[in-house]
């Protein structure tokens, strides 16, 4: 009897300490979904990233991101030039697939903001560089500086001195530079009179990272810039190392241009999926990006068939 009582004492007490050593070892779920998400948020509130324009693999000048660290614009300025410069301490921070074109021995001489404007002063080893280059690695300045909140212009300064010649290309510049002057220019001229700039964002590719390549179309055609915009990015003629994702039958059926919004108002064909009535992002961002650099609008409302589906900011694609 009292062998049996010891054996049922043993059993039980077993029990007891096997539920206190799973109680031990089975995880605090709150505990740890609380740790993860501080993580993340330390991390996402860690990392800044910033538009630059630097040059691809295809030689041409293209949207992408690099790291950065400053907030302030100014600052934000300098660090970007900084990530221009060939050979710079920002060089690990630019993507694989691009680099960058500014000669080496640029120094920044002194940069300040007035308003919408930045006046940056670098020495003169700025257009030390190809013939080829010069006039890109002006592009890539003007439109990186840009792309900083509220920023629409930039004078260039060379060691004191506005920079309004490229000598090698002998081309003249405004002394006061925005994204009119253009980039990756292609010319389809007939004639000296009635010409028109008009920059379309296309989609490029680099190993399996997909970004945008704006290409200005320097030509006579006198229709309204949507227009343009829309044809080339359904065309079929596309440079074989530019893309654009937008269906061919696709039919801009009018647009609005109002002071800060335009609308544009396409058919069906513009959806890449009729059940949900989406259009496919990088569709949306193509035409946004194409339509904030040749007009001064701020948003952009997609519609189909009088029907609105989304709408963009041009803050929302920097």
């Amino acid at each position: 009897m009292l062998k049996r009582i010891s054996i049922k004492k043993i059993i039980t007490s077993c029990i007891v300490l096997s539920i206190a050593f799973l109680i031990c070892f089975i995880p605090n779920d709150q505990e740890e979904e609380k740790n993860y998400n501080y993580e993340v948020n330390y991390v996402n509130k860690d990392i800044k990233t910033h538009t630059i324009y630097l040059l691809d693999s295809n030689n041409y000048i293209s949207k992408t991101n690099i790291r950065v660290t400053s907030d302030k614009p100014e600052e934000l300025a300098k660090e970007l030039i900084e990530a221009l410069i060939e050979n710079s301490s920002k060089q690990d921070a630019i993507p694989s697939g691009f680099k960058s074109l500014i000669n080496s021995n640029t120094k920044i001489n002194s940069l300040k903001i007035d308003n919408e404007t930045i006046k940056v002063d670098l020495s003169k080893s700025l257009l030390d560089t190809t013939k080829e280059l010069e006039e890109s690695t002006i592009e890539a300045l003007v439109y990186t500086l840009t792309s900083i909140e509220n920023i629409d212009y930039v004078i260039i300064y060379l060691d004191g001195n506005i920079l309004t010649k490229l000598p090698q290309n002998n081309i003249n510049l405004p002394s006061t530079l925005s994204r009119d002057i253009g980039i990756n220019k292609k010319y389809d001229l007939n004639s000296t009179k009635n010409i028109t700039n008009t920059t379309t964002y296309f989609i490029s590719k680099f190993n399996d990272n997909y970004y945008y390549t704006p290409i200005t179309t320097v030509s006579n055609d006198e229709r309204e810039k949507i227009e343009i915009i829309i044809d080339s990015l359904s065309s079929s003629a596309i440079d074989h190392n530019l893309m654009s994702f937008m269906n061919n039958n696709a039919t801009l059926l009018n647009f609005e241009i109002e002071s800060d919004t335009i609308t544009v108002n396409f058919d069906e064909n513009i959806l890449n999926n009729l059940e949900e009535y989406k259009i496919l992002e990088e569709v949306l961002y193509t035409i946004s990006l194409s339509i904030y650099d040749n007009y001064h609008a701020k948003e952009v409302i997609f519609m189909v068939n009088n029907e609105k589906i989304t709408e963009t900011t041009s803050k929302s694609l920097e």
